[in-house]
């Protein structure tokens, strides 16, 4: 957390020397600007992790700087703090609707302010491990939750789960429909969790159409049951009803053949720790791969078991 670099934006000396002394205490990098013209211009040069902006600046006001910073997208992971002097409820909504991340009122006691910036951190530091299309969790964090149970000797189950025909429906329904499908299965995958998992349960995005869930041994063949049956059911309302009524589309192969691709389905692996031990989160991942590979030779939507005990 430490090593962070804030932009303050703020016309008045006093409140930027003083908010200054307070971020750089904690080791915070610390940059400042006296308009809003001059930081929209240092957001641009410095590319800061946070923004603290005051509603009350000349020219352009904190409002519309805050607008036009939420309105980039180059930005979407650049929190913004807006500071008042006023107490105006309207004033706090206003900012709020048009991006702001928090809200504090001056005058602030430093530790409140210091806790709202730790706080909107972390939260943003969380949303770039995340999967950015399902909000679910990334590469590091799974391999960090393996690990962590690994380290706990925790029994567990991994079902991995992969989409079957997935690269054939991009080609030819395009990118859009395509992450129509990825929202799909995470739904699927987290209403089936919630149905039939336990509360300590994790959920993954690995990329593409790869998820993982980690959950108890004895949760597997529910989990997998109901992902199959609602994810059969489901997909098919993602083609055309021409489609659905051929069961298949066709597109060029890699060879730039035409082929017939069935409606896409699911094959889900499984390996747990229950009857083996895995050295660590890379071993759990070849295995998993291994048993996916197993799944994937069987037409249809399939879940296959790690029958191995070494």
């Amino acid at each position: 957390m430490f090593g962070k670099k804030i932009l303050v934006i703020d016309d008045t000396v006093l409140m930027q020397r003083m908010i200054t002394d307070i971020l750089r205490a904690e080791n915070y990098a610390v940059i400042v600007a006296g308009s809003g013209e001059e930081g929209l211009l240092k957001v641009a040069q410095e590319k800061p992790d946070l923004v603290i902006l005051d509603v009350s600046l000349p020219g352009i006001d904190g409002f519309e700087v805050c607008k036009i910073l939420s309105d980039n997208e180059s930005n979407n992971l650049m929190p913004i703090i807006m500071t008042t002097s006023h107490g105006d409820e309207e004033d706090k909504l206003k900012g709020l609707e048009l991006g702001a991340d928090d809200y504090i009122i001056k005058p602030f006691n430093p530790r409140e302010l210091l806790s709202r910036i730790r706080n909107t951190l972390k939260r943003i530091d969380r949303n770039r491990l995340a999967n950015p299309l399902t909000g679910l969790h990334g590469n590091l964090e799974i391999q960090a939750e393996i690990m962590r149970r690994l380290e706990k000797n925790e029994v567990f189950s991994l079902i991995y789960t992969d989409l079957d025909n997935f690269k054939a429906y991009n080609d030819v329904y395009g990118f859009a429909c395509g992450d129509s499908v990825i929202k799909l299965t995470a739904d699927i995958i987290a209403d089936n969790v919630l149905l039939y998992g336990s509360d300590d349960d994790f959920l993954g995005h690995i990329g593409g159409d790869d998820f993982i869930i980690i959950t108890k041994p004895v949760n597997v063949d529910d989990i997998c049951k109901g992902i199959i049956s609602e994810f059969d059911s489901k997909v098919l309302w993602l083609y055309s009803e021409k489609d659905r009524e051929k069961g298949y589309i066709e597109t060029a192969d890699r060879r730039g053949s035409i082929r017939k691709y069935p409606i896409m389905a699911i094959s889900i692996a499984v390996v747990s720790n229950e009857h083996r031990h895995f050295e660590n989160h890379v071993r759990v991942a070849e295995a998993a791969a291994e048993v996916k590979m197993k799944a994937k030779s069987i037409p249809g939507s399939v879940y296959v078991k790690d029958r191995r005990r070494q």
